[in-house]
């Protein structure tokens, strides 16, 4: 059997869709590979180190040869809680943004979200997931992950992505999909199954939260409702619909060239 390189974050909100390849039946199909950036995720599959990636969804449209794994996705269907802009001004008064470094979608949201639905133009500038730094140089900071749930949030204002991209559009948000590399040689008899591992991972939602609950320092029942009722993992027909319309203002943005459409395996 061939075993394929598989890419994925190791922050809470991936954590369902990769239980199985790690703990359970997918991990003796493949051969896993963890980082904690989703951005780093997107660079393994763009040079061919890995065969399938959980990547920014934004990354689709910047990586030629990709196809889609239809069913499974990391998304939310109001607020998110792990994906934030924090920010000494209120969100209308925002002139410099920093940017966290691990992210690449959410990233380009933000810019999306602060010029089409705020008309502003702040500058913007790259920087490590470090939220007091990223405040002593700058307005506000763009924090994904782990690293936006730990923020202390007191004397801040907290806007939570999906919650805005809801408010301005109606629809849900798609963060992160998994994506596979039309020209994995090692792919094709794998045996992988993305939508397997993931009803795998929702079996083990209890696990999880018990595990990132002692490696965060955050309440277990605080980070169940955040995996059950602030994560989506279904890339259903609404989502879909919010991708589209992401990818569409991301584009008229500049943010990226072209928006192909979506090409899903099998």
């Amino acid at each position: 059997m061939t075993r394929p390189y598989i890419a994925a974050s190791s922050y809470l909100n991936a954590a369902p869709l990769c239980y199985s390849f790690v703990y359970g039946n997918q991990k003796e199909r493949s051969r896993f590979l963890s980082d904690a950036a989703p951005a780093r995720c997107a660079d393994m599959l763009r040079e061919a180190r890995a065969d399938a990636a959980l990547i920014p969804v934004i990354e689709y449209q910047r990586i030629e040869g990709l196809l889609v794994a239809p069913g499974a996705c990391v998304a939310s269907k109001k607020s998110v809680r792990s994906v934030v802009l924090a920010s000494r001004v209120p969100i209308v008064d925002v002139r410099s943004v920093a940017l966290d470094t691990s992210s690449r979608t959410s990233a380009a949201l933000i810019q999306v979200i602060l010029s089409r639905f705020y008309g502003l133009s702040p500058s913007y500038r790259n920087s490590p997931p470090d939220i007091k730094a990223m405040l002593e140089s700058f307005d506000a900071a763009l924090v994904i992950g782990d690293p936006a749930m730990l923020i202390d949030r007191s004397g801040l204002y907290i806007y939570d992505m999906a919650e805005e991209w809801r408010k301005h559009t109606g629809l849900p948000f798609v963060f992160a999909f998994w994506a596979v590399r039309k020209d994995s040689r090692l792919w094709a008899g794998s045996g992988v199954s993305f939508i397997e591992a993931r009803r795998e991972g929702l079996e083990h939602i209890d696990d999880l939260a018990d595990m990132y609950s002692a490696s965060l320092g955050l309440p277990r029942e605080e980070l169940l409702v955040y995996l059950t009722e602030n994560i989506s993992y279904d890339l259903d027909e609404e989502s879909l619909d919010g991708l589209r319309l992401y990818y569409r203002l991301a584009r008229e943005c500049g943010l990226i060239d072209e928006t192909r459409d979506l090409e899903f395996e099998g």
